[in-house]
Order: structure tokens, then sequence, then C-alpha cells
């Protein structure tokens, strides 16, 4: 297939289709497809079929199975994305930016990633905060029974984190934003647009997270948007990961 097949020249100063539009509704089938599986988990778990209504979405027992069927699920959504841009002639800069050239680019993101992480946080605490203050009792199944807690489910929860920060900001912040600003022709539009694709493809946590993760998933892309790269979102993704499902509970116990 031609580069340029799908694909139209944008207008100077517009941001250029990094696929085709094809593919990108390839990959909104499949995010909504796998969001979709996760709202009948949310609430197959809740629903009143005998379980206690604080019912987890899987039995500890099964976490391994399920960060390997994640790494494998995130590996996939990113050799799609990427199988796009390469049939469109593009290269996996076209989504991910530059890289570190040197020492101070790496100090630099690292510098960006703090405070930006410590935002984060405060973005999510409120958004919880608020949603439990004006839908109180609202019931959710949770995830809190596949958080690791030997030393091989610990390892494979930091190698689940890494790729998640990785190939998960590839496709978000990467392709979705960028193909939704060629097409919207705005920005913001666009990063509004990934942030909530974003949250619908966690749907498996329940409308709360959902939302929260939504607000969350748009201060990504405000992020990538400035940097024009995703060195930092992949930093502060990994790290995230990390904290909210093991760091925090091990050293506020």
């Amino acid at each position: 297939m031609p580069a340029s097949e799908g694909l139209t020249t944008p207008p100077i100063g517009r941001q250029a289709p990094v696929a085709s539009k094809f593919h990108l509704v390839g990959l909104l089938l499949i995010l909504f497809g796998i969001a979709a599986i996760g709202f009948f988990a949310q609430h197959q778990a809740v629903a009143p079929t005998g379980k206690p209504p604080t019912a987890q979405l899987a039995e500890h027992g099964q976490a391994i199975q399920i960060y390997l069927v994640a790494l494998v699920m995130d590996w996939a959504l990113f050799y799609y994305c990427y199988v796009g841009i390469r049939r469109s002639g593009g290269t996996l800069a076209s989504l991910s930016g530059e890289r570190w050239k040197s020492a101070k680019d790496v100090l630099v993101d690292i510098a960006i990633a703090i405070p930006f992480i410590a935002l984060w946080e405060g973005v999510a605490y409120a958004g919880h905060y608020l949603l439990d203050r004006f839908s109180p009792g609202t019931i959710a199944a949770t995830v809190d029974s596949l958080l690791p807690k030997s030393l091989l489910e610990v390892t494979l929860w930091i190698l689940l984190c890494l790729t998640a920060g990785f190939c998960e900001e590839i496709a978000f912040r990467g392709y979705l934003q960028k193909q939704f600003h060629a097409l919207t022709g705005s920005i913001a539009i666009a990063v509004i647009l990934q942030g909530i694709v974003f949250g619908i493809s966690h749907g498996y946590q329940g409308w709360k997270n959902v939302t929260v993760i939504s607000a969350l998933g748009i201060l990504y892309g405000v992020l990538a948007a400035w940097r024009r790269n995703l060195r930092v979102n992949i930093i502060s993704h990994a790290w995230t990961d990390a904290w909210e499902g093991w760091l925090k509970f091990i050293l506020f116990p």
C-alpha cells in the first residue's frame, strides 16, 4: 500500500495524521471492545449473584495470569499502532518524539516528572474525593486482590508498570492524540478526546475510576502537547502505576 493511501496532506501548521482513518477506527473498536468487556466484568462482580457488594474482580491466585495477559495486551496495542504508522511511512519517533541526547536531557525530564507526579496525585485524590462526596454509596468491585505480594508477583508488576508506561503512552498520547489533532485541527479537543478514550478503556474499574482516569489521561495529554515528546509521560506513567499498586503499600502499610 502506498505511504500516502488513506492520508491527506494537512494544511500548513496542522498536525499530519500518523496513520489512515481506517486504522484509527480499528484501534477505537479494539479499545471500546476492551472497555465493554471491562464494564461487563464490573457489572458481574457487583450484581446480586450471591457475592458481597464489595466483591473483587478476581481472586489473588489469578494475579500472575492476569499480569501476563495485561503484558501481552499492552504490547499488542503498541504493535497495532506501530504497524499503522509504518504502513503510512512513519517511524516510532512519529509517536514518541525525540530520544534523550545527553545526561542533561535525562535530568531535565526527571526534574519535570517530579512536580508532575505530585500534580497527578493531587488530581487523583481530588477527583475521588469529589465523586465520593457527591455520589456516596456507589458500589464497585475493586482490583485490590490482584496487587502483588510475592517476589515473583512484584517483579512481574514492575515489568507491567514499565510496559504500561511505554505502550499506553505511545498508543494514547502518541497515536490517538496526534490522530485526533489531525482530524479536528485542535490540540485541545485532541487532548480531551484521547483522555476520555483512555478512561473508558479502564471500564473494569467502575464509572468513578473511569471518570478520574479520564481526567488523568487529559493531564497526561497536556504534558505531551507541552513537551512535544513522551519521555516525561513514560517516566511518570510507569512510576504512578508502580506507586499506586505496590510502593505506597510498602512505605505506608
